[in-house]
């Protein structure tokens, strides 16, 4: 019994979301890393991997997101990511770009700061219409 309530108590608790000051620490040390000739995955989890790792990820899953979108006729166009051995480095690059022009206490999430720094970064040249 007491594991069960132990249980719903953990369940209870806030989710930690990842903030833009973390994002903004984190990226900042990855870009040190890079500008160092250093990667920073090879440092292990930690904030700099923690950041290439979060802007990966989002740019993943945007590539689904467009998958699946165009699978129902709909092109998105709305991020053309970078190709090329420098692509992990230009894209922490463009957040760490993004959030230097925010202000250092924004309310922002970082999904939507990683978003808005790469559809500005790396636009597609292409239309938003729906395929014929």
């Amino acid at each position: 019994m007491k594991w069960l309530l132990l249980a719903f108590a953990t369940l209870a608790l806030p989710a930690h979301a990842y903030t833009a000051a973390e994002l903004r620490r984190d990226c900042t040390a990855a870009d040190d890393l890079f500008n160092a000739g250093n990667s920073p995955l090879a440092e292990g989890p930690t904030g700099p991997a923690r950041c290439v790792g979060y802007v990966q990820g989002f740019v993943d899953g945007f590539a689904v997101g467009e998958y699946l979108a165009d699978s129902v006729g709909v092109k998105l166009n709305a991020i053309c990511p970078p190709d090329g051995p420098d692509a992990t480095r230009r894209l922490v690059r463009a957040v760490m770009a993004h959030l230097d022009r925010q202000p250092p206490d924004t309310r922002a999430t970082s999904a939507s700061l990683v978003g808005g720094a790469l559809s500005r970064a790396f636009p597609c040249s292409g239309s938003l219409e729906p395929r014929k």
